[in-house]
This record gives structure tokens, C-alpha cells and sequence, in this order.
């Protein structure tokens, strides 16, 4: 059986994909001396919070994810990021090949959330392999590549804040249900507002503000903008 190993060297931020894309390069070792035709791999990123630290603003944003710093000795487990495939051509001995990661700015998803938070540093990760292995010297055969194959990696927070910049520059978005949106949609109609950041804005205006509502009933609005809303279209929450 050919012992495979893998390390990863290095991260960049892809510039020319069309929607967030991280390229992770490795580099994989097979034992023994024999071709490797091709190796199919799977990984398996995790995001591993307990192997760093986090100044207190980080801690902040990080509530909704593990709670009170007081409970992170039992909640700061590991966050999923990313499961890819790869291919990786032949080669003998070692190679270096790219693997590439699509993924995600909502923040609805724990790892975008997670990342988000973090002011700079790195971020430690746990890539896990497997998949099948074609080699020999004279034909081929059919090897497993084993569950236990594994490397440690810590990506520079800097590296995401590229990517995202690349694709939302300045920008962050939620998502929101139908609902909400179509409540969002009547309420910039009805004030003539000239974008999404200005009726929104003027949400939290009202919200900060305790504006009277429109029929000057004494009753202020709550501290909650999207009551707010619901108020002022007369459609109902989602």
C-alpha cells in the first residue's frame, strides 16, 4: 500500500472567479517509489476556534456563535467550512496541486459568521482526506487513500477580508424571507426612498428617534426597526 501524506503551503483569494474563491495549495507525498496515476481526493476543511485567541471586540461578535466567554470551555467546537474534490494529476514521489474552495459571504452560514468577527490574525484550520488512489509501475491498481490522512493550517484572516473585498467591496448582505422583503419593497414605495441603504437607514432613524406613527397616535415605535415596518406597510411578520 503507498503511504500518502499532505501538507498545505499556502491560501490565496482568486481574483478572476466569479464569486468568492479561496485556492489553497498542497502538497501530497507518496511513499514507496511507485507512479501514482492519479489520485481522487475529498477534503474536509473545519475551522478549529479553540487554537487561537480573541481580543474582546472578537469575542463580542462571536456571542451569537459560542455564547459568553465564560462558556467557550464547552462551546468553542469545531465549525464546519468546506467539503471539496479534487483531482490530482500523476506524478512520483511529490507534487503540488491547487485546491480550490468556493465560498460563501452570508452570514447566516457559522463559518461566514465566524470569520466575520475576527479584526486580523489567523484562522486555524483541519483539512481531512480521503478518496482513491490509481498507481503502479506496470498497469495499475486501486488504493484507498485512509480517513486518518490529515494537515494542519492556519489561513491568514487578511486573505479572506481580500476575497470578500473582491466581491463585495464595502458591502455586506443579508438574506431576508419573501415576506419581509416584500414589506421592505412597499414601505421605500410609499416614502420614495432612492435605495435599499436609505430605507434602511431610515428604519433605524425611526427606531433610534421613537418617531410618532403616521395615523399621530401617541404610541412610539419599538426598539425593534422591522416592527417598525410592519407597522407602517400593514403587512404582517414574517
Amino acid at each position: 500500500m503507498t503511504e500518502f501524506s499532505f501538507a498545505c503551503t499556502g491560501v490565496r483569494a482568486d481574483r478572476y472567479a466569479a464569486g468568492p474563491t479561496l485556492v489553497f495549495r498542497l502538497r501530497v507525498t507518496a511513499s514507496g517509489g511507485d507512479r501514482v496515476h492519479a489520485l481522487a481526493l475529498r477534503c474536509q476543511i473545519r475551522i478549529e476556534p479553540a487554537r487561537r485567541g480573541y481580543g474582546p471586540a472578537e469575542a463580542d461578535g462571536l456571542k451569537d456563535l459560542f455564547g459568553e466567554r465564560s462558556r467557550w470551555g464547552s462551546t468553542l467546537q469545531p465549525v464546519q467550512f468546506a467539503q471539496v474534490p479534487a483531482m490530482v494529476p500523476g506524478f512520483t514521489g511529490e507534487t503540488e496541486t491547487d485546491l480550490v474552495v468556493p465560498c460563501t459571504y452570508d452570514l447566516d452560514v457559522a463559518a461566514s459568521r465566524y470569520l466575520d468577527a475576527l479584526d486580523d490574525g489567523e484562522v486555524p484550520l483541519l483539512m481531512l482526506f480521503s478518496g482513491t488512489a490509481f498507481t503502479g509501475a506496470g498497469g495499475f491498481r486501486v488504493e484507498p487513500v485512509p480517513w486518518d490522512r490529515e494537515a494542519s493550517f492556519r489561513m491568514p484572516v487578511t486573505v479572506w477580508r481580500e476575497m470578500v473585498e473582491q466581491h463585495f467591496p464595502g458591502c455586506g448582505w443579508i438574506r431576508l424571507p419573501r415576506a419581509t422583503m416584500d414589506a421592505l419593497l412597499a414601505y421605500r414605495s410609499r416614502h420614495a426612498l432612492p435605495s435599499w441603504e436609505a430605507t434602511v437607514r431610515a428604519l433605524l432613524d425611526d427606531s433610534a428617534t421613537g418617531r410618532a406613527l403616521p395615523d399621530d397616535s401617541a404610541t412610539t415605535l419599538p426598539a425593534d426597526p422591522f416592527a417598525a415596518l410592519t407597522r407602517s406597510t400593514g403587512r404582517t411578520a414574517p
